[in-house]
């Protein structure tokens, strides 16, 4: 069996059949996967881990998915939206303390204000670093239109998760209305890389209906749809959301954990020169967790500088790490993980997708 499963590590192209075996692999055979991703990610993207300062601008969000804490449906959250002074020291001390990007995360919108807002947002920034800072958004759907504008503005690179890229599970984990159009996201998708981002997607691992044939297309999904970057978590339940009802179905914790590193580092087999985030779900699962995603194949790590009145507020799941941390622990923490994972944080650095690199230069 040991000598199957290390063909499948080996092998130049991952068929469906190769990705549900590297899935459903178990203890032993995760050691194995793990040890490979790792030798393939040190390959391809180097030695060094690179940070994102994550800034939680907002938890306003027009969408309603079924798994999600910040939800419009949820009437129980305490709604914020930073002020641009907030965000720019945010991004200030991003820039001051060595990070050398930041990622702007908030809920979905696309109304006028919000659009301004972010627009002079990504110009402040860049000017007040003199155009050292590199800039992620990850704000949802948008137009064409609005995507450029913010590209012009100074942002280069953009994060939009699918979550599932099946279309019927799709639809059982969202409201059937034209907010939550699996077609529309697939488009916003396209015109994020027609536009120059480096476009960014990610799933969710271990939902209420999902099965590993799901998982497996996930990940030729997001090969196919030639992505640079990719943020997967494990799906932590929230008790305002919809799927709760289903936690008592749902893997452990545990299982839940070693599932989406399984992903993670598949993914970096079927990818290999593409940024995968150590994300903060996983820190949430297991103490180790980021440095265990670190060993599986992941490259960027993204402590969180949101201000600090505003943090246990963006709850997109039950127990959520890191929210009581101040900004300069957040930044110790990430720090020690990736020293602890045996890599070096790349200081300063916009840390850009050796795949886009490549693709650029040709």
């Amino acid at each position: 069996m040991d000598s199957e499963f290390s063909n499948i590590l080996n092998k130049s192209e991952l068929t469906k059949e190769n990705l549900i075996k590297l899935i459903e692999a178990n203890e032993g055979e995760s050691e194995m996967l793990f040890e490979k991703a790792k030798e393939v990610r040190d390959l391809n993207t180097g030695k060094k881990v690179h940070l994102r300062g994550l800034i939680e601008f907002s938890n306003i969000c027009s969408k309603n998915c079924y798994y999600c804490g910040i939800r419009c449906g949820n009437k129980n959250v305490k709604r914020y939206e930073a002020t641009e002074d907030e965000i720019a020291e945010a991004a200030r001390y991003a820039h001051d303390s060595g990070l050398g990007s930041v990622a702007l995360q908030s809920g979905e919108r696309s109304d006028k204000d919000f659009v301004k807002k972010v627009d002079r947002i990504i110009r402040r920034i860049k000017q007040q670093s003199n155009g050292e800072l590199g800039i992620t958004l990850s704000a949802g759907e948008q137009s064409e239109d609005i995507y450029r504008m913010w590209f012009e503005s100074g942002a280069h690179r953009y994060l939009l998760r699918i979550e599932v890229s099946d279309p019927g599970l799709y639809k059982k984990l969202h409201p059937g209305d034209k907010r939550h159009d699996f077609n529309r996201r697939m488009e916003s998708l396209l015109l994020l890389r027609k536009t120059g981002y480096q476009t960014g997607s990610g799933v969710l691992a271990g939902l209420p209906f999902q099965t590993t044939s799901h998982l497996a297309a996930d990940l030729l999904f997001l090969k196919k749809a030639d992505v640079d970057m990719v943020g997967m978590g494990p799906y932590i339940e929230h008790p305002e959301t919809p799927l709760y009802s289903y936690k008592n179905t749902l893997l452990t914790r545990e299982e839940r954990l070693h599932l989406v590193l399984k992903m993670v580092a598949a993914l970096r087999l079927l990818m290999n020169n593409i940024n995968i985030a150590a994300t903060t779900a996983m820190q949430t699962l297991d103490p180790r967790g980021v440095e265990k995603a670190l060993k599986a194949g992941a490259n960027i790590v993204m402590p969180n500088i949101t201000p600090a009145k505003y943090k246990e507020n963006y709850f997109l799941y039950e127990g959520k790490s890191g929210t009581s941390q101040n900004r300069d622990e957040a930044k110790r923490k990430a720090v020690e993980r990736i020293l602890a994972a045996g890599y070096e944080p790349g200081y300063g650095e916009w840390g850009d997708s050796r795949k886009f690199l490549n693709r650029e230069q040709k």
